[in-house]
Formats: C-alpha cells, structure tokens, sequence
C-alpha cells in the first residue's frame, strides 16, 4: 500500500492510498478519514459507496461527511467504484465499464478478468484497512449515493453480522427491473436472469431482510426516479416489516447537494447503531 495524500481535516486525517488489487488485477485507490481520537484508540467505520461515473474522490470531497464523522469518532471509508486503468475493459457509456462496476464479480467476458468488485469490498479491501489502520473491525456501517445504494443495500443483506446499521440517498432500489440494471447485469452476469436476484434490494429485501435498522432518503424531484425504483423497496421494507426508515425529501434532486444535506442524519444514525 502506498500513500498517494494526508491532510489534517477537522483534527483527524483524510488520506487517499493506492495498492495493488489481487481481486481487481490491477490497481486500487481509495480514500480513508481517521477522526482525532484513532490516535489513542480504533474507531469505528462508515464505508461510503460512490454512485455512476464516481470515484473514490467525489464523495471524500462533496459529501461534507468528514466534519460529522469527527464529530462522532468514526472513521470513513471511499472506494473506488470500479477497476481502472489501460489494461481494464470499458465501455463508451457512462453507465458500464469503468466507473459503473455496480458492486458484483462479472462473470461474462471481457468484464470479468477484473470486475470482482464483491470480493473486493466484501472481503479485500476491508482486510487492508483493518490491518493498517486503527478501526474496529466489530463496528462497521455502510452507506451509499445511487449505484452505491445498491451496493450498500446489497453487501448489507448477504452479509448478515458484517454491519449495524446500513443507509443509502437514492438507491437504485430494483435493478432488475429497469434500465440502470437491466443492461449492465446482462453485461456483466448474462441473460440468466436467476443471477441477477444475488444483486438486487429489492428482491434481497423480500428473501432476507437485514438484521439492523435501515435508513433511506429520496429527493422528490430527483429526475432518475423511474430508474431508481424506490416506491419497490419501499413496499416490500413495509410487507416485511423491516426495521427501516424511508424518507421523501420534498423538492430534493440526485446531486451531492442532495446527499450534503442530509449526510449529517446519516452519520447520526450510524453513530447510534456503532455506540449503541
């Protein structure tokens, strides 16, 4: 692992780091927050999931979660949203190929020499932190923004005991059933339709649940409402009577103004479940 940049940020440090990926083959950077008192003690950790066309730098830069995090001594995690780099396969959309892994191990060529984004959060990427860092491992939360919704709700789901609490700003709630899904599943896991359901909230809510609280905001306005399908999840997180809140935010749109604003609730609700 390489440090690529630390700066002190509201008296803790915000780095950004770079390693080789034996997941992805090639490599990975991300972004990592330590609050103040990571100095004296392991905190615990938030993993920030990033949406389409997103790296590891936009939310650790827009999001203003830093500030909040410090507040409540958790640590913040940004990785990358897919593999990168010449040797990788890409695609000319802005929603497949780099920049749109979707959180899933391709298995159709020519994605899946290096788009094992699952392995690489569910199981890689945490092994690093944990073993360079001063985070407590028994303390996680996961969050995302839109394509990183999904991969927040998703991990959350088919890793029961990994986290405590999971949130998501306008998830992309049933992949399987629009277009920001349809098409990049097909690409990326076939036409079998029956592997698609391992990556969809919607469907995973229905099969098991999560075994904590959930949070969830949506802007009114958002103008991907018909591909992000939340009114889905929502009636299925009501049939299940899932632990969940699910919040319409009059007038709010898809932009990182949208998740600003409402970041603070979110590390507050962590902040219970980590604390708790």
């Amino acid at each position: 692992m390489k440090t690529l940049s630390e700066n002190k940020c509201f008296g803790g440090v915000q780095g950004v780091y770079t390693h080789a990926s034996d997941a992805c083959g090639c490599d990975m950077t991300f972004g990592l927050f330590l609050p103040e008192v990571s100095a004296d003690e392991p905190v615990p950790v938030l993993w920030y999931l990033s949406g389409l066309t997103c790296s590891h730098e936009n939310a650790m830069i827009k999001a203003g979660a830093q500030a909040w995090a410090a507040d409540n001594g958790i640590a913040l995690v940004f990785p990358d949203t897919s593999p990168r780099g010449p040797g990788v396969a890409d695609d000319a959309a802005y929603d497949l190929g780099q920049g749109a892994g979707f959180y899933l191990n391709a298995t159709e060529a020519p994605w899946a020499a290096h788009y094992r984004m699952w392995d690489y959060l569910a199981e890689e990427l945490p092994a690093i932190v944990t073993a360079n860092f001063a985070i407590d491992e028994t303390r996680q939360a996961i969050t995302g923004h839109s394509m990183g919704g999904h991969g927040a709700l998703t991990l959350a789901m088919r890793l029961p005991g990994r986290f405590r609490s999971v949130s998501a700003f306008a998830p992309i709630a049933h992949p399987a059933a629009s277009d920001w899904g349809r098409r990049q599943f097909t690409a990326y896991l076939g036409a079998d339709e029956a592997a698609w359901a391992a990556h969809d909230a919607t469907l995973l809510m229905r099969r098991l649940g999560f075994d904590g609280p959930i949070l969830i905001d949506q802007g009114s306005q958002d103008p991907y409402l018909d591909l992000l399908r939340p009114e889905a999840l929502a009636q299925v997180m009501a049939e299940r009577r899932q632990n969940a809140t699910f919040r319409m935010q009059p007038g709010y749109d898809h932009s990182y103004f949208f998740v600003a604003s409402f970041m603070p609730d979110h590390v507050a609700f962590h902040a219970r479940a980590l604390y708790g």
